[in-house]
């Protein structure tokens, strides 16, 4: 088991040092050159670049060639109709073209069409994108090893699991049994399949999200576009299956009549705090994941921004950054489990709230 333990550990320092060599491998190497030889790199722009998602899925850079995986681009023009073509194509556009991609203002970094008067438009825009398509990929290979999870019960369901099943189990059991069980009541079986998948998504995405090379380095997680659908579920699934003692406490709180009739004080406070919770929510995830991403990444621009410094500065803090890469590394595979962990214990408790209130109110007091 410690040979185990250590060969993990050895593994995810290797792969730290292949992130940070290669963390910034989506960004030409001609532009770091030129970059260094104009004594000043644009650090801000360079995080953003790697924060935003792309029209292609960059591997790796040799040569000062890019290697990636082109990705289906699909537009709708009002004035050719649809187009659907390879991202690969776009690096064939000239500013002549239909369709390329914008390189500054407020469309920058979007396919955009020129119009007749010479304006740059957006079409209509269903492409698959980096984010989209790692978010794929990372839904299926979690239904994979769910189902190959499940099918081990069905063959023998008495048998104590081991291995990656066995912590599988383990962490499944501690949730359902300390986090939804506890913060929902009676009825915690009709919403655990919903939280589970919520916490494992959450999770998986987290942890692909740090892995340096493909199908990992995606920022699913980091995208706030991600954050808010899964905020918009939980705001669904609360206010869905509310009771009425829920909805009388939004519509008709218990409190002096003054403060919710004639004027609807107390209405209008409690159905900004029905949105509010899940904005935090969204919030809370997006940023936490976004900050570790960009840390990574500006201690790893050390290297770059201190070239003309001399070899023996340079030398120490390219040593330096490597080593606060690798500690900020494990820091951030247990905010990707602590970030999961929030997100579905406040799931539990707003359902737990909208459902039987009395639940959460004891628990606290357990607790306390």
């Amino acid at each position: 088991m410690l040979k185990k333990i250590n060969l993990l550990l050895f593994s995810l320092c290797i792969s730290l040092l292949v992130s940070s060599a290669n963390a910034l491998g989506t960004v030409d190497d001609t532009l770091v050159k030129e970059n260094i030889e104009e004594e000043e790199l644009n650090i801000k722009e360079l995080i953003l670049d790697h924060l935003a998602d792309t029209y292609e899925w960059h591997i790796f850079t040799w040569n000062d060639n890019p290697i990636t995986i082109p990705l289906p681009i699909i537009l709708y023009s009002k004035t050719n109709g649809w187009n659907v073509f390879l991202s690969s194509k776009l690096d064939n556009f000239s500013l002549d073209s239909q369709f390329y991609i914008a390189s500054s203002g407020d469309n920058k970094g979007k396919i955009v069409e020129r119009s007749y008067l010479g304006e740059e438009i957006r079409p209509l825009d269903l492409s698959m994108t980096k984010n989209a398509a790692s978010l794929l990929l990372s839904s299926l290979l979690l239904c994979i090893i769910i189902l190959s999870i499940s099918q081990s019960y069905k063959k023998d369901s008495m048998e104590a699991k081991k291995g990656f099943t066995g912590a599988m189990e383990f962490i499944i059991v501690n949730i359902t049994d300390e986090v939804i069980k506890p913060s929902i009541g009676k009825e915690y079986k009709r919403f655990a399949p919903y939280i589970l998948t919520l916490f494992f998504f959450i999770l998986f995405n987290n942890l692909l999200g740090l892995v340096p090379i493909f199908p990992g380095g995606a920022n699913v997680t980091g995208n706030i576009s991600v954050t808010l659908v899964l905020a918009v579920f939980t705001f669904l699934t609360v206010n869905i299956t509310g009771s009425k003692t829920y909805y009388k406490e939004l519509l008709w709180p218990d409190v002096p009549v003054w403060l919710k009739a004639p004027f609807p004080l107390m209405q209008i406070i409690e159905l900004v705090g029905t949105v509010t919770k899940p904005f935090a929510l969204m919030i809370r995830l997006f940023a936490n994941i976004t900050a570790g991403h960009s840390i990574i990444l500006g201690l790893t621009t050390l290297v770059f921004v201190t070239v003309s410094l001399g070899p023996a500065v340079n030398g120490s803090m390219s040593f330096l950054s490597v080593l606060f890469n690798i500690f900020i590394f494990f820091l951030e595979i247990l905010v990707a489990f602590i970030q999961a962990y929030i997100f579905t214990m406040l799931t539990s408790v707003f359902i737990g709230l909208a459902r039987d209130p009395e639940v959460v109110q004891k628990e606290k007091v357990k607790s306390n």
